[in-house]
């Protein structure tokens, strides 16, 4: 997948585009751009805006404890071409893999968002991707179809665990910041790809806890923290997002890293 010779013009960069490695492997870097595509043009007219004035708030703090890709509109004021969105390369980053440093990025980006955005903005209630279905999945509000025989088990063991335990007030969060966290060349965490939910943060953390032990390579031993109460509630609802989520999970990295809770 490559952008059209419309999306370059647009966002004023040459067309000798080189694939970037990480995430999906379909971003490119165009100029002093990356364009990533799949990107919904409702969810970006409400987010961008947000994280723009965020990012470059950001940039200009001393010290620097955190960082946040600057999103890049069209020479025409358009967030999104074809899909095709865009954000300020960063040169030098390597992938945060640190359990610790992540969970702390996730901590000072939600508290930057939360003083924000103070209301569920309208523009996330569009949202009708394969994530934000099973997003909803995971929080009862509508009910599981068509599960694949692959999950069906372990979907099954979730969802008769699951009670109404509150898992606390709701607030915009990143729902994938395990996958999202680079380290610049000073060692500051850099946030890309900010995917928007607006649900309470212990489920935002148990998504990132679980992301980085079923995905990364984190001890395991991280999710002993979510073995009872509220947290556990948060970890089930996490794993179920994921299994119902995504294209291929590893069932067998799930059941491992929920019985180590235990399921």
């Amino acid at each position: 997948m490559k952008p059209s010779a419309d999306v370059f013009d647009l966002f004023a960069v040459p067309p000798d585009a080189v694939r970037l490695d990480g995430g999906q492997g379909h971003s490119v870097l165009a100029g002093d751009l990356v364009l990533s595509p799949g990107r919904d043009p409702r969810t970006a007219t409400w987010l961008n805006p947000v994280l723009a004035r965020l990012a470059a708030e950001l940039d200009n703090e001393r010290p620097r404890t955190l960082r946040l890709a600057m999103p890049i509109p069209t020479r025409d004021g358009r967030w999104v071409v074809d899909g095709w969105a865009a954000s300020r390369y960063e040169p030098d980053t390597t992938h945060c893999r640190d359990l610790h440093v992540l969970r702390a990025t996730a901590h000072l980006l939600h508290a930057r968002l939360a003083a924000r955005i103070t209301t569920r903005p309208d523009g996330i209630r569009d949202r009708d991707d394969r994530w934000a279905r099973a997003e909803r999945i995971a929080f009862g509000e509508s009910q599981p179809g068509n599960i694949p025989n692959a999950v069906a088990p372990l979907v099954a063991r979730i969802l008769a665990e699951l009670d109404a335990t509150p898992l606390g007030p709701e607030q915009l969060v990143h729902g994938d910041v395990a996958a999202n966290v680079l380290l610049d060349a000073d060692g500051v965490p850099l946030v890309i790809d900010v995917a928007p939910y607006w649900r309470p943060l212990r489920w935002a953390d148990a998504v990132c806890v679980l992301d980085a032990v079923v995905e990364h390579g984190a001890d395991p031993s991280a999710m002993r923290a979510h073995a009872t109460g509220a947290d556990r509630q948060a970890m089930l609802r996490a794993s179920l997002f994921r299994l119902l989520s995504d294209e291929d999970p590893d069932i067998e990295a799930h059941r491992h890293a929920l019985e180590s809770g235990p399921l």
